[in-house]
């Protein structure tokens, strides 16, 4: 079945929030979904369809919809990490599309500043109580960067990707986090910045990872024939793919990222191409994570990616505007940042970027996320979005 068309982004919100002691993680999503509902011009009466990755999975799901109120019809508690979201709104138009819910939200929260202990993301691979790789991995020792460092490594040795290059990245996100009031860090940096901040795990520096924070987000979704009716400019999900990368029982190329194949899927079903797109939101959880997505995506060949990241091509006034919000590099990342992929995203299609709007014309949006950890284990999810 074809998702072209039908099914829309109608509301979004990102809590402003960055540090919430005073305010639960249900709270957040409740004051999210209130205001991008509203922006919709829906209700929370109109919900029934829930999406939400966090908060224990099925019994998550079930004490969110008690604390909104909400009987849904249909419900999905997908997590793959920080692409969840990216592939909930895919779920989301082929549930509306098959009219399994009419009115989808989408939510999350995490405050794992404010409350320390909720932890932000394990280490041992990405092992979980119960998974058969803990025994083998988790004695040793790996944490979250270490895989993406081992992977930018082996980059750089592959194809003479530079330190320099990477940090173009992050400087790019600052220039757009300095553009966002509710951003956590706003200060402008340089490349010589971010080579100067202290190496975390070679050859990243602490510039080149992702800030922690506290915060949420929602997205109304419906059908593409309800959404001409309401308050905002629809924003049409044109197609989508997802992914997964694993040990491969050994048999692994760390380069070859699950973000390969939702390319891949994500073209074939909406027909177009790299040079279609207009700008990107791309998981940043380190800089090696977006120029390695860019380079998946088709925007480039595989290894081409620090010289094409150079230049301010990516910058909110470029050729090709990425993460125009500032990203998890600046913004925000409290835990899983795909849901803010698809906020800005929409929010840069309406043309309501303020003054980090993209000074080109905007017709398409690629939103592509990682979940998981490069080197080890992740997953993909990659949606084309339309303002036409």
């Amino acid at each position: 079945m074809s998702l072209k068309k039908k099914a829309a982004i109608v509301g979004v919100y990102e809590h402003p929030t960055r540090f919430a002691p005073s305010k639960t993680t249900y709270q957040i999503i409740a004051e999210s979904a209130r205001e991008a509902l509203a922006d919709a011009g829906l209700t929370i009466k109109d919900v029934d369809g829930l999406f939400n990755a966090g908060g224990g999975g099925l019994i998550g799901s079930l004490a969110l919809a008690d604390y909104l109120n909400l009987n849904p019809s249909y419900t999905d508690t997908t997590n793959y990490g920080g692409s969840s979201f990216v592939g909930h709104c895919a779920h989301a138009a082929a549930a509306i599309a098959a009219g399994l819910c009419n009115v989808a939200l989408i939510c999350y929260s995490a405050t794992p500043v404010s409350t320390p202990m909720a932890g932000i993301g394990g280490g041992g691979g990405g092992g979980m109580v119960g998974d058969p790789s803990v025994p083998f991995e988790q004695p040793y020792g790996p944490t979250i960067i270490n895989g993406y460092a081992m992977t930018a490594q082996l980059h750089m040795h592959e194809y003479g990707t530079t330190s320099e290059q990477l940090a173009e990245i992050a400087v790019t996100t600052r220039l757009h986090a300095s553009l966002n009031p509710n951003a956590k860090y706003r200060d402008l940096i340089t490349v010589e910045d971010v080579l100067k901040s202290r190496v975390i795990s070679t050859p990243l520096h602490l510039l080149d990872c992702c800030v922690v924070s506290d915060g949420g987000g929602a997205v109304v979704m419906t059908s593409a024939e309800r959404a001409r009716d309401l308050r905002k400019k629809p924003i049409y999900v044109l197609g989508s793919g997802e992914a997964m990368r694993h040990a491969a029982a050994g048999h692994r190329d760390l380069l070859d990222i699950a973000t390969n194949d939702s390319a891949r899927q994500v073209y074939q079903r909406t027909g177009l191409t790299p040079k279609d797109i207009d700008m990107a939101m791309i998981y940043d959880s380190f800089t090696i994570t977006v120029l390695m997505q860019l380079e998946a995506l088709g925007f480039c060949k595989r290894g081409e990616g620090g010289a094409w990241v150079s230049g301010g091509r990516l910058r909110y006034d470029g050729e090709f505007p990425l993460n125009t919000d500032g990203g998890g590099l600046s913004s925000n990342h409290p835990g899983m940042r795909g849901i803010f992929l698809l906020i800005e995203a929409t929010r840069q299609l309406r043309g309501e970027g303020g003054p980090r709007q993209a000074k080109k014309p905007l017709r398409t949006a690629i939103a592509s996320g990682i979940g998981g950890i490069l080197g080890y284990r992740h997953a993909a999810a990659t949606v084309i979005l339309s303002n036409e």
